[in-house]
């Protein structure tokens, strides 16, 4: 059997004044496998989907692999290019059997609300009916039904921290197989939740809502469940949270599916949502955790900095938070991780041990706050830096940061990056020579992805709705796209909603 794979992914940001071009990618093509500059095992999924077709024999053919930072929208003529590029790809290697493809489903570029969406219908049109298509998304996607009706199969994440991006690549691996080998025929139906927000899987009601679709799995000629959350900062038409079920030939149990357990999550969504406090009442709470915490068995409180979250599109370079820390004299803490480029590059023009006056932070718009002037020491730099993303199943995610340096300043250790990234393991602290464990406070510029690593090693954690560019309260989001007004929470109940002529 011929496979083809690739991947093109980001997440838009609507609201970001920071544009994505095609400096912005990270784009692996088949001739950099080739020549060793890159390995596909550091492409998730595209190495979970190399090794089973090598375990079946089939022949496995890499197309292009492009990603970037969620940021703000992307060029026309960026998005275009790659695009394009894949696509011509794909054709030039056909005939094909199947089509596996990594796109995110929240990727927005100028003329374009639905990039995934015009990628499955130019892919769909390109190899015809016969062609198995299989596509990945992240949770935070804006699930279409241009999406559905040029994809055999979609699946997304099930897990916020997303943990598990190889065993859902290996689920979408597995299913394209069973359909073009005869053995189901994939039909999908997709329903509006009519609601928007932010849902962590480890709370345990969240936990609860996993299970009952894992169970659902197990019926007979159910292939897959699927809850797509959204993503709040993507102001589009379609965006909100949406229920997708994929059965075999059984369309009507696809919607019933759908809408059940649809109508079940927005059941939930009183309980779902981050618990998140403004940043003085978060960090007055870490402040009361750590001096209750009892002599040689404390463990260090996680603050997450949700509103400066890389992840989501924000600058990571907001002072809110650290001019707090620093004003109330706080020790034994480090903060993870700030953008800054000229920072970076003065630490390391100056060496280590250099004492510097830097400008920190407070560049990329109002929502980052002022800069700060400090004196810091140079106490590590880490060139070419990849942080790494733990997940559930096989190896870590590898995410680029750059040149990465810790600035020591009265007390607090501070992370900062060229690259933009969020805060994923308490590696990025040790592998800068800072012991994570051995802080009173760590403080994560992240909104859940830092939780599978740091929550084990914390006394508590704390999520902070502070000043930033992507606050997780959604009535706070400037919406003008995206209808408000049939969706939670700013109606709190939409289904009862009554129209009239």
């Amino acid at each position: 059997m011929k496979i083809f794979a690739a991947a093109l992914e980001t997440e838009t940001n609507t609201f970001s004044p920071i544009p994505t071009g095609m400096a912005d990618f990270h784009v692996i093509r088949p001739d950099d496998l080739k020549s060793g500059t890159v390995q596909l095992k550091d492409l998730v999924p595209l190495e979970v989907w190399r090794q089973k077709a090598e375990v079946r024999k089939d022949q496995f053919i890499f197309g292009l692999c492009a990603w970037a930072q969620p940021s703000g929208l992307t060029t026309k003529l960026t998005y275009e290019s790659l695009r394009d590029e894949l696509l011509a790809s794909l054709k030039a290697n056909g005939p094909v059997d199947i089509v596996l493809l990594a796109l995110h489903g929240a990727m927005v570029a100028g003329s374009y609300d639905d990039c995934e969406g015009d990628i499955l219908l130019r892919a769909r049109q390109l190899v015809g009916p016969e062609v198995t298509i299989a596509v990945e998304l992240d949770l935070h996607c804006h699930l279409t039904q241009v999406m559905l009706e040029n994809a055999n199969i979609i699946i997304t994440y099930k897990e916020y921290p997303h943990v598990d991006v190889n065993a859902r690549g290996e689920e979408v691996f597995d299913l394209a197989i069973e359909a073009h080998l005869g053995h189901s025929q994939p039909t999908m139906a997709l329903f509006d939740c009519k609601m928007m927000g932010m849902y962590p899987t480890s709370t345990p009601v969240m936990r609860g809502f996993i299970d009952a679709m894992v169970e659902t799995e197990q019926l007979d000629d159910v292939l897959s469940v699927s809850f797509g959350h959204g993503f709040p900062f993507g102001d589009v038409p379609d965006g909100g949270g949406k229920l997708l079920v994929v059965t075999d030939n059984n369309q009507p149990l696809a919607q019933r599916l759908a809408e059940k357990l649809g109508r079940q999550v927005f059941d939930l969504r009183h309980s779902i949502n981050f618990d998140a406090l403004p940043l003085e009442p978060a960090l007055e709470k870490a402040l009361t955790v750590i001096a209750s915490a009892s002599s040689g068995e404390a463990k260090p409180v996680v603050v997450a900095d949700q509103s400066d979250n890389a992840g989501g599109g924000a600058p990571s370079d907001s002072t809110f938070a650290l001019r707090w820390l620093l004003d109330h004299k706080m020790r034994d803490t480090a903060v993870a991780i700030f953008y800054d480029p000229q920072v970076v590059k003065l630490a390391i023009a100056a060496g280590l041990g250099a004492v510097l006056q830097v400008r920190l932070g407070g560049k990329m718009g109002e929502a980052s706050g002022d800069p700060l002037d400090l004196s810091v020491t140079v106490s590590a730099i880490n060139k070419d830096y990849l942080h790494r993303f733990p997940q559930e199943e096989g190896d870590p995610i590898l995410w680029p940061l750059g040149d990465t340096v810790a600035l020591h300043c009265a007390g607090i250790d501070i992370v900062v990056s060229t690259e933009r990234g969020q805060c994923f393991s308490p590696c990025i602290f040790d592998d800068l020579g800072i012991p994570a464990n051995k802080k009173q406070l760590l403080l994560v510029k992240s909104a859940q992805h830092f939780y599978g690593a740091f929550a084990p090693m914390a006394s508590e954690v704390i999520y902070m709705a502070g000043p930033g560019a992507v606050p997780p309260i959604m009535q706070q989001i400037p919406y003008q796209r995206m209808s408000t007004e049939d969706k939670y929470p700013w109606v709190d109940n939409p289904f009862e909603m009554i129209t009239t002529d």
